[in-house]
């Protein structure tokens, strides 16, 4: 079965509208006659019981070929952007976290959908070393049913589909040095949630083409240098478990998408922080890629000296 994902395009033309359509696996861009309608892929998913049986038995090739669009981010807007932290055994060891502690339950915080870009949008970085800028690649989940309070054994029926998340963190603006009192000592607004930081990408793939989200590889590359290389399997939560534990807490809606925390490799372990002119790539199968550059904030952005090499390595 060839696997495809939703997409939110609009013509090179930026005067017209965006409107959704389907990306095969190797990146064309195809139309579908009932998703043209709708702006964006969350639009879409606010419409996901009726979509859902009539996506099921489509086939890209029986869409007209696009030409001359960019894609966007897939959901622009959800109602909720929801981050799991601290998710990954191997993450947790290289920032010098012990064993897991018995009883633990899953963390989250929530990020304004001002924070999201789309593929090949620039992050922006403050003008601050001591920001301390880093990348985390995750699996992110889109939501296509509204839930609250579902069982374990029941959450994957509220997932639409899967795309990928990059959770830009400013770690050295983490820990506020003055706070008022011990549960303010810590910033994950001004870490995390300023704009351009959440990069998603590039598409939304349909849960049926995802059977284990529990199995899926999930790279980054800085500049053509592999940083991280883990897997879902190694997640402390899994998916289901974390749909579960987030709509216990609030209800979720269709569009809505959860980040599912990040594997090791991240750059403060290695003494690393983004630069402007860095590239980001981030590679999770069969979700495709999402590439974005890295600029300064304020100023615009200015493809890195590599980019054209990088581009021809990641084509090839």
């Amino acid at each position: 079965m060839s696997v495809w994902s939703l997409v939110t395009c609009r013509p090179e033309d930026q005067g017209a509208a965006s409107f959704v359509a389907v990306a095969d696996a190797e990146g064309r861009v195809r139309r579908h006659p009932v998703l043209a309608r709708y702006p964006d892929v969350g639009a879409a998913l606010r419409d996901w019981a009726n979509l859902e049986p009539v996506l099921r038995t489509w086939r890209p090739t029986e869409g007209e070929p696009l030409e001359g669009v960019r894609l966007l981010t897939p959901v622009p807007a959800p109602g909720k952007l929801v981050f799991a932290g601290a998710n990954y055994h191997d993450h947790l060891r290289e920032m010098g976290v012990g064993d897991v502690p018995d009883g633990l339950e899953p963390y989250f915080f929530l990020l304004p959908p001002t924070a999201i870009v789309g593929p090949d949008n620039a992050i922006a970085i403050p003008d601050d070393p001591g920001a301390q800028v880093d990348w985390e690649a995750e699996l992110g989940v889109v939501i296509g049913r509204r839930v609250h309070d579902v069982p374990v054994e029941l959450a994957l029926d509220a997932v639409a589909g899967y795309t990928i998340v990059n959770d830009i963190s400013a770690r050295g603006l983490h820990a506020r040095p003055n706070p008022l009192a011990p549960p303010f000592a810590y910033d994950w607004l001004a870490s995390k949630g300023r704009d351009t930081f959440a990069p998603i990408g590039p598409g939304v793939t349909p849960s049926w083409f995802v059977p284990d989200p529990q199995a899926l590889p999930v790279r980054l590359w800085r500049n053509g240098v592999l940083e991280q290389d883990g897997n879902t399997k190694d997640m402390i939560f899994s998916v289901a478990r974390l749909v579960s534990a987030a709509s216990a807490l609030m209800t979720l809606e269709p569009g809505d998408v959860l980040a599912t925390g990040t594997p090791a490799g991240v750059g403060v372990a290695k003494g690393l922080a983004l630069e402007a002119g860095d590239r980001l790539r981030i590679e999770i199968e069969p979700l495709g890629a999402l590439a974005n550059d890295v600029r300064q904030a304020g100023r615009p952005a200015a493809p890195s000296p590599e980019r054209a090499a990088l581009d021809t390595l990641e084509q090839g």
